[in-house]
């Protein structure tokens, strides 16, 4: 398994270049049935990397560029009536697929974001009263720009809490950037080969969610996400999702780590890129000069490690 793992991860890394823990992170997302928010700004390679996921793992793919006028409808579908047959029919919008890309997502109206809270929590969509399922696998992968940029609005807490994990790409190191400049991307991923068919990520997810997980360390995950919520660095704590979010992303990371049981080191690895969205500081802790990262790698490590 380990193999097929390692080739997936190699085509992507054909036009990703210098990114491997976060190639490894969105894999982990996928494998435990997130979704991912790669905020970073214009220009390093986050809509690539989902057009090479795509790509590899043989997944419908499709796109919107959020704007303000983009509305609820063009992300869920609507019914029309046809005056052929008589009837009303539905037709789809953009999230009926495998992989959802949501290009920008801080750029439309709350109303448009709020579309998108059923389908990111059930894998389904709600029309004029009539529920649709989603195809499976299903997956939402959005973008955004830091907030504070130009047209930028922050995305609710019930929405940032519906993403498993948000991610930051950053600039490519020197012989990175390098790599970049001898070969075109976008022709890259347009000969990428698929490396994995869509009832072989079903199988995947399974055997993710039976890999195994000792009682203290299901005791050490509640723990983490317990000591953010009553501790004066932050207004908001970590939810029960939250520690959901971490169990299976431990239990991923595992898994690409080519072992059938979760050890401290997988949540570590994982900790902070479930965490860092869903937190946010206290005004104490603002004033302080603490940023997240400060503050959740304070809270890691004032949990005692099991055993």
């Amino acid at each position: 398994m380990s193999e097929l793992i390692d080739r997936v991860k190699g085509s992507i890394k054909l036009v990703i270049h210098g990114k491997d823990e976060v190639i490894d992170m969105v894999l982990c997302a996928i494998l435990a049935k997130g979704h991912v928010l790669l905020e970073d700004i214009p220009g390093v390679g986050k809509t690539t990397l989902v057009t090479a996921l795509a790509k590899v793992l043989s997944l419908d793919y499709k796109r919107i560029q959020f704007t303000p006028d983009v509305l609820p409808s063009d992300l869920a579908g609507f019914t029309m009536y046809d005056k052929n047959t008589g009837e009303f029919m539905f037709r789809e919008g953009a999230v009926f697929t495998n992989l959802f890309l949501a290009d920008e997502i801080n750029r439309t109206s709350p109303k448009t974001q709020s579309a998108l809270l059923e389908v990111m929590e059930e894998q389904k969509c709600t029309v004029d009263g009539v529920t649709h399922n989603l195809p499976k696998p299903f997956f939402v992968i959005a973008t955004q720009n830091p907030i504070g940029a130009s047209g930028t609005q922050k995305l609710p807490e019930s929405q940032l809490d519906r993403f498993m994990i948000r991610l930051t790409m950053g600039y490519p190191d020197h012989e990175s950037a390098i790599d970049i400049l001898r070969g075109d991307s976008h022709e890259i991923v347009e000969s990428l080969n698929p490396c994995l068919k869509k009832d072989e990520i079903l199988e995947l997810q399974e055997r993710v969610e039976a890999v195994s997980v000792a009682d203290p360390l299901l005791n050490y995950i509640v723990q983490l996400t317990e000591v953010t919520r009553n501790n004066d660095l932050y207004s908001l704590g970590l939810s029960p999702r939250a520690s959901i979010a971490l169990l299976k992303m431990a239990k991923a990371y595992a898994f690409i780590s080519d072992r059938n049981y979760v050890v401290p080191e997988d949540i570590k690895a994982v900790y902070y890129s479930i965490a860092n969205h869903r937190v946010v500081l206290s005004t104490k802790a603002k004033a302080t000069g603490y940023s997240p990262e400060m503050a959740l790698s304070n809270s890691f490590g004032s949990v005692r490690l099991p055993g």
